[in-house]
């Protein structure tokens, strides 16, 4: 069984562009809801992505914070352009760059369509207490907001959010 360690942040400056040393175009959905894994009805969420020229279908367990369970899994592009029409509340669409910091490799999402305007840097650590230096471009982190989370993104996306919701991280 795989964890994965991971911290979420969002970008405070557009500094990081100029370190992005490959950038990905990915689009994503999900077999199941966010409320029902938010209430508890499922244990996990099923999510698809298309990255580039390839595939994945992943699952995540449904704690909160930065550790969780997860499995991955290469799949052909077609079996996922299929799953993908199969998914539930909207399509996440993203650029991911990849940012190279003091020895770690940051993952920048800048997300269109419905959420465009929204930049989420993410950080896989190798343990809860593993140290990093946070870029001067990162602001606040939100590891801990659901909202931040791709899944609420597909169902409840950055375009309508309230103004308390955009300015409380």
């Amino acid at each position: 069984m795989a964890i994965e360690i991971e911290r979420k942040f969002l970008v405070a400056a557009d500094s990081w562009r100029a370190r992005a040393h490959r950038s990905v175009e990915m689009a994503q959905g999900y077999l199941n809801d966010a409320e029902s894994v938010v209430l508890g009805r499922q244990n996990a969420s099923v999510r698809v992505r298309l990255e580039g020229d390839e595939a994945r279908l992943n699952i995540k367990s449904r704690e909160m914070g930065a550790a969780r369970q997860e499995f991955d899994y290469r799949i052909p592009v077609e079996d996922a352009r299929a799953l993908l029409a199969l998914c539930v509340g909207g399509t996440v669409v993203k650029r991911r760059h990849y940012v190279l910091n003091e020895g770690h490799e940051w993952e920048v999402d800048e997300f269109f369509g419905d959420n465009a305007g929204l930049i989420v840097a993410e950080l896989e650590l190798g343990s809860l207490d593993e140290t990093f230096d946070l870029p001067s471009w990162a602001g606040p982190e939100v590891t801990h907001l659901q909202r931040y989370y791709n899944l609420n993104l597909a169902s409840h996306p950055f375009s309508r959010w309230s103004a308390e919701e955009r300015e409380e991280a």
